[in-house]
């Protein structure tokens, strides 16, 4: 039996040494349920980064030909990826599925799926001299296919504890930058609304030292599409070492800001070119995020979350009527 043929079983089994630490941290505990067919593509966009070149390979031919791949032995596809059979089944593993059958089957269903639909016309590519109708259809795409990326791969168990936390927390801390900073404040506004205590510090130093007064029963929320950024990182490092719970909205599920926190929740990986530096999408898909939480928080606080959202529009109806000074 070959050491690749070992790796194989002992990946099936969950028990091997060899080829576990490919999985991703949260794949070790109980295994969320395999992936639906259409979330497929959006699973490979986000965890690309974080794959080896080899497993890339394979993520990105079943992608790319699901057709093909589905018809294809173990075997067969390492082959056509040139890898070895070992980082076919991390790979399917990684995407969230218990083994290659399963990832055959997904592939199957994808296909069948792409068949019957009709490809999108447009691309999210925008050129210099494109018209100004093409930005607006191409940009309405993109926003469009991120969001739906976003659901697709949104862990909803890690989703139900963290409003589960946020809910019941006495007080919220929310740390974001640039574009994510904004994210943060609409957070913040949010759940002001409802009545409950939320705080998002623009700078980076009030952040920190926000966080030093957090403890047990509180929570911290860092915004970072990159999951690097060092200006949220440290906030939520402090909050985490404070005994606060903490969670990532990030775009990398394998960045630096995960290792200090709680409840990861993952949003598509946006599409970046020269003429979007900071693609929209990226905010696009943590405002989702932030949406789901607040619902989510809402409707477990419904009791005082309705009047105190009710107060809120009563106190600023006056500013909304027509002639008002």
């Amino acid at each position: 039996m070959t050491q690749d043929v070992k790796e194989i079983f002992a990946n099936r089994r969950g028990t091997g040494a060899s080829g576990g630490s490919a999985v991703a941290p949260s794949a070790r505990a109980t295994p969320p349920a395999p992936p639906a067919p259409a979330a497929l593509a959006a699973k490979v966009r986000t965890l690309a980064p974080s794959m080896t070149r080899s497993m890339q390979r394979v993520a990105e031919a079943v992608a790319g030909d699901p057709a093909g791949c589905a018809a294809l032995t173990v075997t067969g596809l390492a082959e056509l990826t040139g890898t070895s059979e070992a980082t076919v089944v991390r790979t399917a593993r990684l995407l969230g599925y218990p083994g290659y059958r399963d990832l055959r089957l997904a592939l199957a269903g994808l296909a069948a799926q792409q068949e019957s639909g009709r490809a999108p016309a447009i691309t999210t590519d925008i050129a210099v001299d494109d018209p100004i109708a093409d930005v607006v259809a191409k940009l309405a795409y993109d926003e469009q296919q991120t969001l739906a990326d976003t659901a697709a791969g949104l862990d909803t168990v890690q989703l139900g504890a963290a409003v589960a936390a946020l809910a019941g927390a006495r007080r919220t801390d929310v740390y974001g930058i640039g574009a994510s900073g904004l994210v943060a404040q609409d957070l913040t506004q949010k759940l002001l609304r409802i009545g409950l205590i939320a705080h998002a510090p623009s700078d980076p130093h009030l952040a920190v030292t926000n966080a030093v007064q957090l403890r047990a029963g509180d929570v911290a929320i860092a915004i970072t599409h990159s999951g690097s950024t060092g200006d949220v990182i440290e906030p939520l490092r402090v909050a985490f070492e404070r005994g606060a719970t903490t969670i990532a909205v990030t775009g990398r599920p394998d960045g630096p800001v995960t290792q200090y926190a709680d409840h990861v929740l993952t949003t598509s990986t946006a599409r970046e070119s020269e003429l979007r530096p900071a693609a929209m999408s990226s905010r696009t898909s943590q405002l989702l995020v932030v949406d789901c939480l607040f619902v989510g928080i809402a409707q477990r606080t419904y009791e005082s979350a309705a009047p105190a959202l009710s107060a809120s529009y009563e106190a600023l109806a006056h500013r909304h009527r027509s002639g008002s000074r």
